[in-house]
């Protein structure tokens, strides 16, 4: 009677012992997101560094909290003067120093270690205006170290951004982000 009161036990109390609570603190010097934007003549592609990120998750619920935040004007893409054009007439950098992605919940399985992907719905804000976006993200986890990488398409010109096109140059609506975070995972 005794043991088949301590399996119950242990079988009621493993799941909690799984939703562990914890956050990823990012690094943002191992850390990156690249842009890449189709023209008429040249595929246009740049970094941007990450200022900080920190997100808290859960294993037992599908919420998150946190923040991941990149310096708008940190850009660059190999061409100074496309580069000061971002900054002032598309970014607009000096009202929005900033642009930020909030995740909120997520869809999938974390795993304990190794590899995992799962569908993150969040709140990108880009110009001071807030977007909803679900992200795709592959998730690897070793110990207390993780990464997370995650390809995605922003239609900047439908959220309010101008399109940087002049006369025969011609430029897509959508940009295509990469970013891969790496950091800490502590409880």
């Amino acid at each position: 009677m005794k043991c088949f009161t301590l399996f119950v036990l242990a079988s009621l109390l493993a799941p909690a012992a799984l939703a562990q609570h914890q956050t990823f603190v990012v690094n943002p010097d191992a850390s990156e997101v690249k842009i890449t934007l189709q023209t008429t003549h040249e595929v246009v592609t740049g970094a941007f560094h990450i200022q900080s990120g920190s997100i808290e998750f859960d294993r037992g619920t599908p919420k998150m909290a946190g923040s991941v935040v990149v310096f708008a004007g940190s850009g660059k893409t190999g061409n100074e003067s496309r580069d000061k054009k971002m900054n002032k007439d598309i970014l607009k950098v000096e009202q929005y120093a900033t642009v930020s992605f909030e995740p909120k919940s997520y869809t999938g399985t974390i795993a304990l270690s190794g590899d995992s992907t799962i569908q993150v719905t969040g709140v990108f804000t880009l110009l001071g205006t807030p977007h909803e976006i679900a992200i795709p993200i592959l998730v690897h986890l070793e110990g207390t170290t993780a990464t997370a990488k995650a390809h995605f398409v922003v239609p900047y010109v439908k959220w309010g951004l101008k399109n940087p096109s002049f006369l025969i140059w011609k430029a897509d609506d959508d940009v295509a982000i990469d970013i891969f975070l790496a950091g800490r995972l502590s409880k």
